[in-house]
């Protein structure tokens, strides 16, 4: 079995490449090529998850479904997929992200076509839960690749950049999902996602390798000369155990458990408000299916310049202290979460605008989480500090599924969206705790 398995090893270095010439030209075909297939492969995991959001109307009138039932679904596969994404993180460091990230996603595509075919609560329940662990296989192997081919000081762009494959491919199966559900019915959005998914995951095993060093090129650091950074890339390596990895530079971590406790209430905010939009749309505002997804499919778009600029203005302005973009924006958050709720109904152009602003603010700080997580674990434990705080984002995501729609079963969408700005708010004030520079010395941010 070890042998057989022997392809998801780390790859090892090989012969550096000596002209300088030669290592450029290479490190910039890569990198370009690194970032194009991790965003393209990461927004098809999207396809084959976010669909469930644009059929869940269609979903709730042809199998009769209440909200509490359809939140169980989806708190089960964010259960599933913060387990998922713990344990993948620790593997993640110590995979080849070429062939893990493909097999995610080609699983996930099966469980998306067994999904379609179900109609019983306990199988729906079953594959999407199923799902929800091959999901976890797409993060950490994005994390462990964009902090080996991108320095520190250069991260909170770049992960911002590939971080907008999450609303381009949530943005894109709202759009697809809702035209597919309205034409072909509910089934159509998982199948059609399904193929997509299986062609895609071949397709990364022909673009992605592994790290810089595996295909005879320096270090991140050596090649843009980050002298600052070297401790960090030189002070862990694969070499370690993982309990020293885990317990060491994540557990003991205390600015890793005030981001990961923050990022339970955006993650709350961010599903919250995507996942029942549609349905909230339709039963409160009147909106048709399609429409609805078209609306939900903004707040995806907006995202992309959320995070962008959540990124530019880390890098550019606050050199990597990222807390107070995160704070400012959750709190603009709870505004728009609450504009949208309380505008009544026969404003569709309001509403889409609010939807989006929402999209704007959620996505900055869940995209800062994951840079600053990678910070503080270093290159060697990225994936395992982003698996860690993306634990605890995915727990928020349980409680804003299966709570989402037990509260509105009983308190009506009031109590919903109550729930959803409380949770902005206390979210912001959690990043106020995470006010340590990302970069402090390793003595101050491990205890």
């Amino acid at each position: 079995m070890a042998a057989a398995l022997g392809f998801l090893k780390l790859q090892p270095p090989i012969a550096p490449l000596m002209e300088p010439g030669e290592v450029d030209r290479r490190y910039k075909h890569w990198r370009l090529r690194t970032m194009y297939a991790m965003f393209a492969g990461y927004a098809v995991f999207y396809f084959c998850r976010k669909n469930l959001s644009a059929s869940t109307p269609e979903l709730i009138r042809s199998l009769g479904c209440s909200k509490t039932q359809i939140g169980m679904i989806w708190s089960v596969l964010y259960g599933s997929y913060g387990v998922s994404k713990l344990v993948n993180g620790v593997i993640g460091d110590r995979a080849n992200p070429r062939y893990f990230m493909a097999i995610g996603l080609f699983f996930s595509a099966l469980a998306n076509l067994c999904f379609g075919m179900s109609s019983s609560l306990i199988m729906l329940g079953l594959f999407w839960g199923l799902n929800g662990w091959f999901q976890g296989m797409g993060w950490p192997p994005c994390a462990r690749l964009l902090t080996q081919w991108y320095s520190p000081n250069e991260r909170g762009t770049k992960w911002a950049i590939w971080n907008t494959a999450h609303q381009v491919g949530g943005g894109l199966i709202m759009i697809l999902g809702g035209i597919l559900t309205q034409k072909y019915g509910w089934r159509s959005s998982f199948f059609i996602p399904a193929a997509i998914g299986v062609v895609t995951a071949f397709w990364l095993v022909d673009r992605l390798r592994d790290s810089p060093e595996s295909l005879g090129l320096p270090k991140i650091e050596v090649y843009r000369n980050d002298e600052i950074y070297e401790a960090d890339a030189q002070g862990l390596d694969q070499a370690h155990p993982v309990r020293d990895i885990l317990v060491k530079h994540v557990l003991r971590n205390r600015q890793l458990w005030y981001l990961a406790i923050a990022n339970f209430f955006v993650y709350l905010v961010r599903y919250g408000a995507l996942d029942w939009a549609p349905t909230f749309l339709v039963e409160v505002k009147h909106s048709t299916v399609a429409n609805a997804a078209l609306k939900a499919a903004g707040f995806e778009f907006l995202g992309i310049a959320g995070a962008m600029l959540a990124g530019w203005l880390s890098d550019r302005y606050f050199k990597s202290r990222r807390s107070v973009v995160n704070v400012v924006y959750m709190l603009v958050l709870a505004l728009a979460v609450a504009g949208f709720w309380l505008v009544p109904a026969g404003h569709p152009w309001v509403d889409a605008g609010l939807l989006a602003a929402i999209g704007f603010l959620v996505y900055g700080p869940q995209m800062m989480v994951g840079v600053c997580a990678a910070d503080l674990g270093g290159k060697a434990a990225a994936a395992t500090a982003t698996g860690f705080t993306g634990f605890w984002g995915y727990a928020g995501s349980i409680v804003s599924g299966v709570g989402t729609g037990w509260i509105v079963d009983r308190w009506g969408w009031n109590g919903g969206f109550a729930f959803f700005v409380l949770a902005a708010f206390v979210g912001a004030a959690l990043f106020t705790l995470t006010a340590e520079p990302a970069h402090a010395p390793r003595e101050l941010m491990v205890k």
